[in-house]
Formats: structure tokens, sequence, C-alpha cells
């Protein structure tokens, strides 16, 4: 009996030591493929670079193309007088890699323009804050160009934008630029409805009192509000008489109609700038504030700061330019048709390129509004010649373009009785 307990017992304790050999086998290897695996994933998250193309995560945030959460990001604005080299050699870039980035085809990006005030970004891994990877420029609110600091490419990219609907509504106090802002809108839009109105009303006329509705669109960049606008539909009340405009694509070309189906835009425009007021009017007898004397003033003096852009009233040829020292400074004469000839004096700055012999077109820029010749501040002396005898300008007659066809007239109707109902609503 005793010899069969000694070799139980010798099994037993056989049974246990293989137990534990065995574990200790199994949590040998377990150790062995962790440490594999943690060697093989920092290893590859070191040398791999995370871009839109490789990296594909569900909810993942992505900016400027690239899924921006897996970056540390550090903001940062361009100085005044500051290179986009000095920009580089700041974020401790080689000398080389900056002049790689720099011969950037101009197609691309023109590394020459790079402005004061602009945003800027640098990327650089999350575990490492000496390994910059990408640089980022934004050109404006809607394009930005990205520099790759690993592969010396430059590429540029656009933000997705959307456009959103909103309607104005507004009554004249002072001007219609003021109108715009009491009503919570941007004054921007008065220059728009100068405009589209531009043959029809004269804005440096308006009163008190007058009222203009509105129903636009406005670009959006996430969720930033852009300056960019569409008139959807527009009426505007003054001097007891009102005005629509109402766009609609007629020959492949969308322009603005009245509700009668008639062209908004003519031959001529009212003014050759943009909103500002007049000064002096068309008279034959005006007190000159240099000659000290009383004369005839054949023009409408239009005050706007030095620089505004002046157009031409409508299309034509340039048939004078040159400076009068004693008179109206630098000046543009252009002869619009066989009848019609304008002149626009006292220019800061002709149009880059503008010669005599030039085909301009209608609203093309000619120059800027200066205070050269005879001049005791900046406007501009805008003069109309019928047959060769001055005019007043203010009173010029212009033909509309091409009104609504009568194939069209159906749909323009639908469109522009639908406008005028949600015009009326406002």
């Amino acid at each position: 009996m005793k010899k069969r307990k000694f070799r139980r017992y010798d099994t037993n304790t056989r049974r246990k030591r293989y137990l534990v050999i065995a574990a200790v086998a199994v949590a040998i290897l377990a150790v062995g493929a962790l440490s594999v695996y943690i060697f093989t994933h920092r290893a590859s998250s070191v040398e791999s670079v995370p871009t839109a193309d490789t990296l594909v995560v569900k909810d993942t945030l992505y900016k400027y193309g690239l899924p921006i959460e897996y970056f540390k990001v550090k903001n940062d604005t361009i100085q005044p007088r500051q290179t986009l080299a000095e920009v580089l050699l700041g974020y401790g870039l080689s000398a080389q890699k900056i002049f790689n980035l720099t011969q950037c085809p101009d197609s691309v990006f023109d590394v020459r323009k790079v402005r004061a005030g602009q945003p800027c970004a640098l990327l650089s891994d999350l575990d490492s804050a000496s390994m910059p990877r990408y640089f980022v420029y934004e050109i404006n609110a809607k394009e930005y160009a990205v520099f790759d600091l690993v592969n010396d490419t430059v590429t540029r990219g656009t933000r997705p934008s959307s456009w959103v609907e909103r309607t104005s509504r507004g009554v004249v106090e002072s001007s219609l630029w003021n109108a715009m802002i009491d009503s919570d809108s941007s004054p921007q839009l008065a220059v728009l409805l100068s405009h589209i109105f531009g043959w029809t009303i004269d804005f440096f006329g308006i009163q008190k009192g007058d009222e203009f509705r509105l129903i636009y669109e406005q670009e959006y960049v996430e969720e930033l509000p852009l300056n960019n606008f569409r008139i959807r539909a527009a009426s505007f009340c003054a001097s007891d008489s009102m005005y629509y405009a109402i766009p609609f694509v007629q020959d492949e070309e969308e322009l603005y109609y009245n509700e009668t189906g008639n062209s908004l835009e003519g031959a001529f425009l009212k003014a050759p700038l943009d909103y500002y007021r007049i000064s002096s009017r068309f008279t034959n007898s005006r007190y000159h504030p240099v000659l000290k004397r009383y004369r005839a003033h054949h023009g409408v003096d239009y005050a706007a700061p030095t620089g505004t852009p002046v157009y031409a009233i409508g299309s034509g040829k340039v048939i004078a330019k040159g400076y009068q020292a004693n008179g109206g400074g630098n000046y543009v004469k252009i002869r619009h048709n066989s009848t019609y000839t304008t002149t626009y004096m006292h220019l800061s700055r002709f149009a880059k390129g503008l010669q005599v012999g030039d085909h301009v077109a209608q609203k093309e820029v000619i120059g800027y509004v200066g205070s050269t010749g005879l001049s005791t501040g900046p406007h501009l002396d805008f003069r109309v010649y019928e047959n060769g005898k001055p005019i007043n300008p203010l009173t010029i007659k212009s033909q509309p373009k091409k009104p609504i066809s009568e194939e069209n007239k159906a749909a323009f109707r639908m469109v522009c009785d639908s406008l005028m109902i949600r015009l009326g609503a406002l």
C-alpha cells in the first residue's frame, strides 16, 4: 500500500510542474508578440504621414484637405513686410528646403504675393514638435496653398462654399449706404443696386423716404459670411415711381428686366462712378473756386475719394488722353458714336495700358478720381457732348438693350409675377 501511495503523489507533482512550465511559455510568447506589435506600430506612426488619401477614419475632421485632428496646429499671421522665406525660416526649415518650396509655378501660387495680415498655419506630428509636415497659407477666405514640407511640393485648394438666400427692406433717411446699414444689411448691396439700376435711377439724386426691397443671396464659407452677393430681385421706390429688377436668362445671357420685360441696361450709364455725391451741376454760370470768378460749367462734378475707379458710361473709342495744366488735369475723351462724346477730367491717373485709339467697353475702368489741374479737391468733372455741343449729363437718354422676346414672355411673366409678390410681402 505504501508503494502505491508514493507513485500517486509523484504523478500529481509532475502534472503540476508541466502546467506551470506551459503557463510561463504562453506568457513569454504573449509578451514577445505585444512587443513586436508596439515596436511596429510606433515605427509606422513615425515614418508615415497621414493625408486625406492615406487615412480614412469615420467622422474625421478635415481642414485644408488634411485630417486636421491628427496634427498639432500652430496658427499664425503674416507680419508686415514679411516674405514667405522669412516665415518658413522662422519655423526652422533649412535654406535648401525653403528654396525648393519657393520655386513652385506661379500658376499654383505666386510666393511674391504673400500679404501681411493673412492667416497661416504650421502642421506637425502630434508626438513631435520638431517635425513640421505642412505649412498652409490662406490666400483669401476661399483659397489656400498647402506646402508639403516633406516632399517639397505645393498644391492649391478651395474651401467649399454655399449660397444663402436673404431679404432686406429699408427707407432712405440720409443715404442709401446708411439705409443698408440701418436695415442690418451690407452696404455693399447699395453699390450693387447702383449697378443694376444705373441706367434708370439717378442715385445721386435719391431723397429721404425713398424705399428699397431686396431678395438676394450671400456666399458663406464654413459659416463665415463673405462680401459676395447675388441680387435675385429688387424694387426701388424713388420720387413716387416704382422700379423693378427681375433677373432672367435670354439668349444665354442673364440680364435684369423691369416688370414690362424691358432690359434695365441701356447704351449709357447714368453716372461714370459708383455712388458718391454731386458737388456741382451743369450750369452756364458758376463761381469757380480757383479762378474766383463766374463762368460756365458744362459738366457735372462728382465728389469722391482719390483713387475711386471711373468708368466709361458706354462703349466707344478713346480719341484723346493727356494733361491740361490750367484746366482739366489728366483727362480722357471717348467717342461713343456719331452723336455722343464724353470727357472725364481731373483724374489722378489713367487705367493701366490705356492708349488713344483703344476701344473700351461700357463700365470699363478708364482712370481714377484725383485733383489734377484747376481743382481744390478730389472729384471727377464729367462732360457729355451731343453733336459737338455740351449737354447736361444728367439728362442724356439711353436706349435699353433687347427686351424679352415673344417666345420668352410667358416664362418671364411667371418668374416676374412670383418675385414681385415676394417683394411686396417683405
